[in-house]
């Protein structure tokens, strides 16, 4: 599922985590591991991976009290229905992001493997009524541009359009 590594977005996702999240507490990084998570540990935050459940059926990753933070990096828009883990997690703090809805691209539907299929693609609002509705209060976001280097209108667009929406949210 890695075939190339975004590094302007996990450069830029790392510094926003930064300034939210100190590497004495305890995260729960929702998904599997992968090459950000690798990243946080380098950076010498202790972090923990769910272990590839479906949490749209499973929530019980995020129900243990273990943990100071969850963060969840593009993870929300692969769940039929986030707002059950959203409701569910008992960390207080929470750090996630999704991409945003854009007018030239449509959702992204791997057709051969099931978990690469984004069942939501996020206007700001809708993402910030349902971290509202499950319990959250956003204390600080962002919203960003991920280039790619190809030639073309899309890409052209995807410089000046932003593309994902980064959350730091604390429990109510």
């Amino acid at each position: 599922m890695y075939h190339t590594i975004p590094k302007k977005r996990y450069r830029h996702t790392l510094d926003f985590l930064k300034n939210h999240v100190t590497t004495s507490d305890k995260i729960l990084d929702l998904g599997i591991e992968n090459p950000f998570s690798e990243i946080l540990k380098k950076n010498n935050y202790n972090v923990t991976n769910t272990k590839g459940e479906d949490l749209d059926i499973d929530t019980s990753a995020v129900i243990s009290e273990d943990y100071d933070v969850v963060t969840a990096f593009e993870i929300f828009e692969h769940l039929v229905s986030p707002f059950n883990v959203l409701k569910d997690i008992k960390a207080k703090k929470l750090v996630a992001s999704v991409p945003l809805k854009l007018w030239f691209a449509s959702a992204y539907q791997s057709k051969t493997d099931e978990r690469d299929r984004h069942y939501h693609e996020f206007e700001v609002w809708q993402f910030d009524w349902l971290l509202e509705k499950a319990g959250w209060k956003i204390k600080a976001r962002e919203k960003f541009t991920n280039p790619v280097k190809k030639i073309g209108i899309r890409p052209i667009l995807r410089r000046i359009t932003p593309r994902y929406y980064l959350i730091y949210a604390e429990r109510i």
